[in-house]
């Protein structure tokens, strides 16, 4: 990638920097003035933004870091401890003029994995007792969590994801082919605990969760097991815990742009104006939640029941509910096909 790549201006707008992050996969970008370096702006301060109901259309000059962290020419070395001791994954490096010459980063430059995140030990729940009927004729076959990606299934994907974070203990809600999921897992070599929640019936999203509600004692992460997160696990907990919410929906910014030209009307019904192509921006459920365990209690026995009816629930009681908004490129689903297949490039696997 051209270092050029990484430069923008600080007069182009949020959304427009949240679509060149998503496109350079880095989580920075260098606001420059004839490749001076004005500022930075990564994922975490368009997060906060978002999370403030912030407008995308605003120009980055609003929420940019005036004062990054950077090195000088000749002072490489010093990487390293000042992206350990400031866990950071990225630092420009400038000449005399203060003009970027290059940019160190943490993934690129050394083998150990930065310890950005403190280490979790929260139990997890996989929601893998649906039929995938969108992924027919491959769930005529295996069940969905097995399908593969790449060489690994998806569901022991999104599991070595939480291990990285240090989560030991899982529970994954089964039903149809559950026999093939526990012998899949039962000859795992696995340094973590499997745990099965059998469903006598398929009970959604959020129904066979009753089934736990003697067995997780701690705030617990959900997962469908058709997606993968790209994000710190560590920290979507921590801004769960912070902001005392009852349940934390991990979101997405997605963008829908209307291929023809719109017409606005005024009130007597003559044609106002025309936008051409307009694009709208939503924030949509990815599938991955953070609950207390009260919520335990809230669920219907033996009843169908969506994770949704649940969060919908405590919106009408006047309960905590928060989201976690991680980008577009953040979020891999292979609920179809034509989703499975982006996931398998996303990650490099073809």
């Amino acid at each position: 990638m051209n270092l050029q790549d990484l430069f923008i201006t600080e007069n182009i707008t949020i959304k427009e920097a949240l679509k060149k992050l998503d496109k350079t996969a880095k989580k920075i970008l260098l606001i420059t003035e004839g490749n001076k370096l004005k500022g930075v702006i990564t994922d975490g301060d368009i997060r906060r933004w978002i999370l403030k109901n912030g407008d995308l259309c605003e120009k980055v000059s609003v929420i940019m870091n005036n004062n990054p962290m950077y090195l000088i020419k000749g002072n490489e070395y010093k990487a390293k401890q000042i992206m350990k001791e400031k866990l950071i994954e990225a630092i420009p490096v400038i000449n005399g003029r203060k003009e970027v010459i290059d940019i160190k980063f943490w993934n690129d430059s050394f083998k150990e994995k930065l310890n950005h995140y403190n280490k979790i030990e929260n139990p997890v729940v996989i929601m893998a007792g649906g039929k995938g009927t969108r992924l027919y004729p491959f769930t005529k076959i295996l069940p969905k969590p097995l399908i593969p990606i790449g060489d690994v299934p998806i569901i022991e994907r999104i599991t070595n994801r939480f291990r990285e974070y240090g989560c030991n203990q899982f529970y994954f809600t089964v039903n149809h082919k559950k026999n093939m999921i526990k012998a899949y897992f039962n000859e795992l070599e696995k340094d973590y605990q499997v745990n099965y929640v059998e469903e006598e019936k398929p009970l959604g999203t959020g129904g066979s969760l009753h089934l736990l509600k003697d067995k997780i004692n701690d705030t617990f992460f959900v997962s469908n097991c058709d997606i993968l997160i790209e994000g710190n696990y560590s920290d979507m907990l921590k801004y769960h815990k912070d902001n005392k919410n009852k349940v934390t929906m991990i979101t997405s910014l997605k963008y829908n742009t209307i291929p023809y030209g719109v017409i606005k009307l005024a009130e007597n019904g003559t044609v106002k104006n025309i936008v051409e192509k307009p694009e709208y921006d939503f924030l949509v459920n990815t599938g991955m939640y953070i609950l207390e365990r009260e919520t335990l209690e809230d669920i219907p026995e033996n009843e169908f029941y969506h994770i949704t009816d649940l969060i919908n629930y405590y919106i009408q009681k006047g309960e905590k509910v928060g989201t976690y908004p991680v980008s577009d490129k953040s979020w891999l689903d292979m609920g179809q096909l034509e989703e499975m297949q982006n996931m398998v490039e996303s990650l490099g696997l073809k």
